[in-house]
């Protein structure tokens, strides 16, 4: 079912349903500032799992943690170097995702981590209070794989249907691109995984260029992309 949620003076009950259906453990669709997202409390790994099997991906890809705030990363992660500390400070809440070490006690299974989480706070007033009653959610794009990522509460109701229990609606989406990802645990430095709502010039601007791992060498003529020689 579709919950209206475009102002905040009248998006309580949509939110009283969302809450509950984490609670319980079923999987929601939520707006962001970047796409439309599907996700569940990161803390029930049968939800995560749904998350997973309604979005048509295993586990070799886990879903990142959306935050409400950035007190909740060091109960999160661990060994989190200053630069991207400082861009955590600058950019949140906002369209960057963190990969970070994670805690290792933390009672979660996300998937195949290999140690790591990958956090945002959302720029997105509806996300920020419903993560504000329900905590970390374990959270990606609301598409079907290998789909486009909905921008519209309808675009992920299309391609979810009744995997989800809860779709808020919150109307178009503000970006409608995907968010930056960069790796904060290779300790060469930071690495952009994907380019998204903030460019590589904004990050560098923050952090400087010279917390960013060296980019690979680019492959020469007689190698083909994979560095496999040609021909």
């Amino acid at each position: 079912m579709i919950y209206p949620c475009f102002d905040p003076a009248t998006w309580g009950p949509s939110l009283d349903a969302a809450v509950d259906a984490v609670q319980r453990g079923a999987v929601i669709v939520l707006p962001t500032d970047t796409v439309y997202g599907v996700g569940a409390d990161a803390f029930n790994a049968d939800a995560v799992a749904a998350v997973l099997a309604a979005k048509g991906r295993g586990r070799q890809m886990p879903p990142p943690v959306l935050i409400p705030n950035l007190r909740t990363v060091d109960g999160l992660a661990r060994d989190v170097p200053a630069s991207a500390r400082a861009l955590m400070d600058a950019l949140w809440p906002g369209a960057l995702t963190v990969i970070v070490h994670s805690q290792p006690t933390l009672a979660w299974d996300l998937g195949d981590t290999h140690g790591t989480v990958a956090l945002r706070m959302p720029d997105h007033g509806a996300a920020l209070a419903l993560l504000g009653r329900t905590g970390p959610l374990a959270v990606t794009s609301a598409n079907r794989t290998g789909e486009p990522a909905a921008t519209t509460a309808d675009d992920a109701q299309a391609q979810l249907g009744d995997a989800v229990a809860v779709y808020l609606d919150g109307g178009d989406s503000p970006l409608g691109t995907a968010s930056t990802i960069v790796d904060a645990t290779d300790p060469a430095g930071l690495r952009v995984l994907r380019d998204g709502g903030v460019s590589r010039e904004r990050l560098q601007e923050i952090a400087g260029a010279e917390a960013f791992a060296p980019e690979p060498p680019p492959p020469s003529a007689s190698e083909d992309p994979a560095g496999e020689p040609a021909g």
